[in-house]
């Protein structure tokens, strides 16, 4: 009996993405509609000192056309260690996927820089949300970033979440502390209570390690090549 009460929760409630981005089989709906995502706003104590991190993303259209924003940052200390801000057009490729293209500005860390921005962002089979982007900078910079969650419902309230985040860079930017090829990988556990289905507060460990050259930038600036934290926070949407 409470696998079936899991299991229709779970059709009931979906995933964030499916509940929100799904496109019509036979017609699409022009009608403008809206859908904010604060994925992440978390505390942590971290190895290198405590702080505060954040993670949404909003788009408003139709189901054919869209406009996205996205953004990410993280506060150590009371100093801005890392804040970007992308705005994006969306067009949807296939079932559960859109093709995104835009700008990215960078605000740190170092000084501001800015991209062009292509990616995909999707529901993959099993319902892992996926969001890959590529970019290009002046100078003949690139990186490139993949994050993929999913949602482990354990009771109709009740959920982890494990993600993953790499993120890769074409060439060394010693002025960043970044380096070539994959420069960090993260990967996290949250397990958050919905209050109600748009609000839920959560806990969790991280772990994030930088590679190659990423990891000697730090090494140089006296840092750990890796970081194990324990984060608190809400995530909502609405």
């Amino acid at each position: 009996m409470r696998a079936l009460a899991v299991a229709a929760a779970l059709l009931a409630s979906g995933n964030a993405y499916a509940q929100h981005h799904a496109h019509a089989e036979t017609a699409h709906d022009d009608t403008v509609q809206s859908y904010v995502l604060l994925n992440r706003l978390e505390g942590f104590d971290a190895d290198h000192g405590a702080g505060l991190e954040w993670e949404a993303q909003a788009w408003i259209g139709t189901d054919t056309d869209k406009v996205w924003l996205r953004s990410e940052g993280e506060r150590v200390d009371g100093r801005t260690e890392k804040a970007g801000l992308e705005a994006l057009y969306g067009r949807p490729v296939a079932r559960w996927w859109d093709l995104v293209a835009g700008v990215r500005h960078d605000f740190k860390p170092g000084a501001s820089q800015d991209w062009a921005a292509i990616g995909v962002t999707g529901v993959a089979p099993y319902k892992f949300e996926v969001e890959a982007t590529a970019y290009l900078g002046g100078g003949g910079r690139t990186a490139a970033r993949i994050e993929a969650e999913y949602d482990v419902l354990l009771t109709n309230r009740l959920i982890l979440q494990p993600l993953v985040e790499a993120n890769l860079c074409g060439k060394d930017d010693p002025r960043r502390g970044i380096g070539a090829g994959l420069s960090t990988l993260e990967a996290g556990l949250r397990l958050r209570y919905e209050v109600h289905r748009q609000f839920a507060p959560y806990v969790g460990v991280v772990y994030e390690r930088a590679h190659g050259a990423t990891a000697d930038f730090r090494r140089a600036a006296g840092e750990g090549a890796s970081d194990t934290r324990v984060v608190f926070g809400i995530r909502a949407w609405f």
